[in-house]
């Protein structure tokens, strides 16, 4: 099951005199990434490199700046896709010690300081949500409520018109059988409107 972390997290690891700041925080997107990335320059104008990593859906981002290509944001973005992650920046400030590491030694002091961090992080699992509406008659809508109330649904909207529309959402794993028993407690009288599914 993917999972967040809570509050961020940060880590300091030094390795051959070259100092490694690592920190790992909530970031829903790409934009809001690049605010923190941009602070960190602006914090640390003697750093070497700002490397970062993104793992939130469809913008993920790996970003090395400088170091050889693959050896800090893919390895960074590993450590999150390993711990299935989501919704999640690991930034790397170095700063240069004047002992140079290698690839194979980049790639290990970025992944290890990505993953001290996360040991610190409090975690939390992401729950999908569906969201769902339907429309029922007046009569019905007491048995509507009752059973959206029962599944623990979150009601976001009710409209009274011609007939009662209700707009909630709840676990993704809980909307079949919402549905399937509001079907059949309605006995058909239930209509449901073009639904959407959202995290």
């Amino acid at each position: 099951m993917p999972q967040t972390i809570l509050t961020p997290v940060q880590h300091e690891l030094i390795i051959k005199k070259s100092r490694f700041i690592a920190c790992v925080q909530p970031m829903p997107d790409r934009a809001g990434a690049q605010k923190i990335v941009a602070g960190l320059r602006a914090a640390h104008p003697g750093a070497a490199h700002v490397c970062w990593a993104l793992l939130a859906g469809g913008q993920s981002a790996a970003v090395d700046d400088g170091e050889p290509s693959g050896t800090a944001g893919r390895p960074m973005l590993d450590v999150l896709r390993h711990q299935d992650l989501e919704g999640v920046l690991a930034t790397v400030v170095r700063y240069f010690g004047g002992v140079k590491l290698g690839a194979g030694g980049l790639v290990r002091a970025y992944t290890d300081s990505v993953a001290q961090a996360l040991l610190g992080a409090q975690k939390m699992p992401i729950i999908r949500q569906r969201h769902l509406r339907c429309d029922a008659s007046y009569p019905l809508e007491g048995l509507v409520r009752r059973e959206l109330d029962a599944a623990g649904a979150t009601l976001d909207d009710v409209t009274h018109a011609d007939v009662v529309s209700f707009a909630f959402h709840l676990p993704e794993d809980k909307a079949a059988p919402v549905i399937a028993r509001l079907n059949e407690a309605g006995n058909g009288r239930i209509d449901w409107i073009a639904e959407n599914e959202e995290s």
